[in-house]
């Protein structure tokens, strides 16, 4: 009974690419030049010493629920030293398998959650939103981020207790500053999150700033993500062990309501 009520949908904190090179597992880029730029015979670190000038290149285009509206994630272009070869990430997806999802009135179509899919990958730090209708593009970040999960509207025929469910609008969980003054924006600043209407447009923290989002649960009763997120009590500009964890609920059919549980 517990889990057709409540239960985990996976935690949000990352599970990294296996990759030989152990620099990979500080993924994330510098916020300052780079110093190799003077040195020709050295390409350009993607993980370490890029700028925010850093060159990205799409992976591949996501299908929204609405055919007006397309997606294409934006990856980090990287370089290898010991290959000397480039690469980018690729996008992987977040599912359920929860019985729950499958009975009693819900197909959720292995969905993450009901009505929305959850893309991920290795250094994604932009996305780009295409109307086909204007045939218009732009990217949902100014400047690159480091993305975590992207949320988007599932193009599945999802329902939830026997009621359709379809999502108008767009959710990010990134790192989108260098909260901590190291120098670089990866894993180790404060993660936020972000909604966007289904246009792409209204770009909105739906967790105050100095919190970092820790992992999310969901609750299929009342259709609500909860967010748990620590506290930046010290305001060092990143969550340490210590520091006071707060619930927020959010509500999935506007995610623009929402508060806090605890």
């Amino acid at each position: 009974m517990k889990n057709a009520l409540f239960f985990l949908l996976g935690s949000l904190i990352f599970i990294f690419t296996s990759c030989s090179d152990d620099d990979l597992a500080q993924k994330g880029f510098s916020v300052t030049p780079s110093s190799r730029t003077s040195n020709k015979d050295n390409p350009i670190d993607g993980l370490k010493e890029d700028s925010l000038k850093f060159q990205t290149k799409p992976s591949s285009i996501l299908l929204t629920k609405f055919p007006q509206y397309r997606l294409a994630t934006l990856y980090m272009i990287n370089y290898q030293k010991d290959r000397k070869s480039t690469f980018i990430g690729s996008n992987h997806f977040h599912g359920t398998y929860s019985d729950y999802s499958r009975r009693d009135g819900n197909q959720w179509n292995y969905n993450f959650m009901p009505g929305l899919e959850a893309v991920y990958g290795y250094n994604l730090v932009n996305v780009s939103h295409f109307d086909t209708a204007s045939q218009k593009s732009h990217n949902l970040f100014e400047t690159p981020v480091l993305i975590k999960t992207l949320y988007y509207p599932a193009n599945t025929n999802d329902t939830l207790n026997n009621v359709p469910v379809v999502r108008n609008y767009y959710m990010v969980t990134a790192y989108n500053e260098d909260t901590n003054g190291d120098g670089f924006i990866n894993v180790h600043d404060l993660r936020r999150l972000f909604y966007f209407n289904i246009e792409g447009q209204q770009k909105t923290l739906l967790i105050p700033e100095n919190y970092a989002v820790v992992k999310s649960e969901y609750d299929p009763a009342n259709d609500h993500m909860y967010i748990f997120a620590q506290l930046d009590e010290n305001s060092n500009g990143k969550a340490d062990d210590l520091e006071p964890t707060h619930v927020f609920w959010i509500d999935l059919k506007n995610p623009l309501n929402n508060g806090r549980v605890y």
